[in-house]
């Protein structure tokens, strides 16, 4: 006869209902691992899978996923005459706001490099790559964008052309791919009059200046796009993304784009260390306590429902070594059912958290490792926490069952 489930089924209401709290809070405590995976996973995504060796970007800083970052598009072209380069692409990225029926919504925008880049290579669950230059765009199914659904971004309106999945920003919003040219008009778009002014603005300066003066004809610039300015230039995108070519180290091209006093360059692990290191850190740090927090909380209350379930048997006990049971095997039953708790509860939590995590606003990742390591942790504490009441159980005394 085993002891441990007899008693459990002489109580198994009370034992039903202590592992569902259990389970509860040991499925808040893989829900805070699988959110820190997640924020790791969300952080590095698209520096994954651009599959780039090197990024390129403005000088000093860190990228344009860790702070604006803005080089011109035609490092392109320079970093492709660099020995040992295969193929250099533009990247634009930024976040943007919008309302959709009423309701706020967030847009990580990614240019991709026409043509080369036209989103093929992305895990498209709907849909098609972008087809045209101008006009389409692919959108993940967080921004819950039908197939075909026209969104209008500045001047333009946008036609969803595809759906990915799982493609989601470090801020937790989901991307949105769009061609260079088409991230750049919706990055840079003002309102009709704020172009107004500023051409007025700028024919105002130009005919109070004396080359305004002499040469009139030159005021007439003023009224053009700013990009056909030649003074000031055309758009900058965020970055430009290089493939080496094979037998050649990034290391090795890095170092002679290192030479370059107008922009900094980083590995694709450089760039990820970055990110992890920066925009990121505090959030994971913050979450890694919680995690450790909740577990240690997990292990006293596991440890004061066992010792409370021991209190309750105290009579029971003491008639049993009355009677001549060993202590091993009171201590056994105490032991088992600590375990027993530990191992539905975490059964519960994850059963129930494979039905809740898929819900929340951020992407919760469970990996066979995390959840391997938390099944020992549940074991250890469960042992632990057995400790209590088995420190109880021993210092019964057998008369103690003739005493009421």
């Amino acid at each position: 006869m085993n002891l441990a489930v007899k008693d459990i089924r002489h109580n198994f209401g009370r034992f039903a209902l202590t592992t569902v709290g259990v389970g509860m809070l040991l499925m808040i405590v893989m829900g805070m691992s699988g959110i820190y995976r997640g924020i790791i996973e969300d952080a590095t995504l698209l520096v994954d899978e651009s599959n780039a060796d090197l990024w390129i970007v403005q000088r000093n800083t860190r990228g344009p996923f860790a702070e604006v970052s803005r080089v011109p598009a035609n490092l392109v072209h320079r970093a492709l005459a660099v020995p040992g380069v295969e193929t250099a692409r533009e990247f634009v990225y930024h976040t943007i706001q919008r309302e959709r029926e009423g309701k706020p919504i967030r847009i990580a925008v990614v240019g991709l490099s026409w043509p080369t880049d036209k989103g093929e290579s992305l895990p498209l669950v709907a849909g098609r790559a972008l087809a045209r230059n101008h006009f389409e765009m692919i959108a993940d199914r967080r921004l819950g964008l039908p197939l075909g659904e026209r969104i209008r971004l500045g001047k333009e309106s946008y036609t969803v052309v595809g759906i990915t999945e799982n493609m989601i920003g470090s801020a937790g919003d989901g991307l949105a791919f769009f061609t260079v040219a088409d991230a750049l008009d919706i990055q840079f778009d003002i309102p009709g009059e704020a172009v107004r002014l500023e051409r007025q603005a700028r024919f105002v300066r130009g005919t109070l200046s004396d080359l305004g003066r002499k040469q009139p004809a030159l005021t007439e610039t003023a009224f053009k796009l700013p990009w056909e300015i030649p003074s000031l230039g055309p758009r900058q995108i965020s970055a430009v993304m290089v493939n080496v070519l094979p037998g050649t180290t990034p290391q090795s091209v890095a170092a002679v784009l290192a030479g370059w006093s107008d922009v900094s360059v980083y590995t694709a692990e450089g760039q990820r260390e970055l990110l992890l290191l920066g925009p990121v850190e505090k959030v994971r740090r913050q979450i890694g306590l919680f995690r450790v927090l909740l577990t240690i909380i997990a292990g006293i209350i596991m440890a004061l429902i066992l010792y409370t379930l021991t209190l309750d048997k105290l009579h029971d006990i003491a008639l049993l070594k009355l009677i001549g049971a060993p202590n091993r095997r009171i201590l056994g039953m105490i032991l088992q059912q600590a375990l027993l708790l530990g191992v539905v509860g975490y059964g519960i939590a994850f059963l129930i958290g494979l039905r809740i995590f898929p819900r929340f606003p951020r992407r919760v990742i469970l990996t066979d490792g995390d959840l391997m390591q938390l099944a020992a942790i549940v074991l250890v504490i469960s042992v632990l926490s057995s400790v209590l009441g088995i420190w109880k159980a021993i210092r019964v005394e057998p008369n103690e069952a003739l005493s009421g």
